[in-house]
């Protein structure tokens, strides 16, 4: 069985932007700000070998989506060993993930980092490039918006291994 080893956490962006009217005298301006938060989840496994990068949108960071995405992982490297390096979060503990991780015997092996230590998993870096270049200082419109950036910056890093892994500091 042929070893991987991936980089492993979600990402949540909350920001839908809304526009609110100011009154100042007899000036009334509408001023985009960000109201309801839209709610954006994303899992993401790098394989640190070859740069290739696997995200997952979900509608939100639960027990069943991560369990999805194990599930993506599993479809995608059916005959190799999945390495993942995880934060403590709840979801990764879970009753329902510790039984698919015994069914799949083999296919899993799980390594936890210290708990508040996220500038020990690489993938962090990739959530900063995300956010640097879909969410900070850019309005989105409204969830769709949110979602098609995110698509397109999906599409973007699919074509550029290399480039993940300067970013995620594990190129030669």
């Amino acid at each position: 069985m042929k070893s991987l080893v991936f980089l492993f956490t979600e990402y949540d962006s909350r920001k839908e932007n809304r526009v609110r009217t100011i009154v100042f005298g007899e000036v009334k301006w509408k001023v985009p700000t960000c109201g309801h938060h839209a709610h954006v989840s994303v899992f993401g496994a790098v394989n640190v070998l070859n740069g290739d990068t696997v995200l997952h949108r979900a509608v939100a960071a639960n027990a069943t989506t991560f369990l999805d995405f194990l599930k993506i992982l599993k479809s995608r490297y059916p005959d190799q060993l999945i390495v993942l390096v995880l934060d403590n979060a709840r979801i990764h503990h879970v009753k329902m993930v510790r039984d698919f991780l015994r069914q799949e015997g083999e296919s899993f092996h799980l390594i936890f980092l210290p708990p508040y230590s996220p500038q020990l998993n690489p993938i962090e870096r990739l959530w900063k490039w995300l956010k640097d270049a879909v969410i900070a200082n850019v309005f989105h419109k409204d969830q769709m918006d949110i979602d098609q950036a995110i698509a397109r910056f999906m599409e973007y890093i699919d074509q550029q291994p290399e480039e993940v892994l300067q970013r995620l500091g594990c190129a030669a």
